[in-house]
């Protein structure tokens, strides 16, 4: 007795479409470009607590720490003494700052 062989009919492989790439999700703000975009936005100068917490109320920066109006005033200082001229802030007052 022998075997009968079918042959199987070849099917072709779909070819592969490309996946289309997801969306990156956007980066989010940094304290301090948020602190440049509060004070691009302001009409007056502002301390480190205020541009805090407008930038929280508008969502533009999340942050977790006890104290973020200190971290963004060290910042924004240091900034200063590095960059000097070209810093995006400019301090106008004892603890009072404008975009530059």
């Amino acid at each position: 007795m022998q075997k009968k062989t079918t042959k199987k009919a070849r099917t072709t492989k779909a070819t592969k479409q490309p996946k289309a790439k997801a969306a990156k999700p956007t980066k989010p703000m940094s304290g301090l470009d948020a602190a440049a975009k509060v004070l691009g936005e302001a009409k007056e100068p502002m301390s480190a607590k205020q541009i805090v917490e407008t930038a929280l109320a508008k969502g533009l920066w999340k942050t977790s720490g006890a104290t973020p109006w200190a971290t963004i005033y060290s910042a924004m200082i240091r900034e200063i003494a590095v960059k000097g001229k070209e810093a995006r802030f400019k301090k106008v007052a004892r603890g009072r700052f404008t975009a530059a």
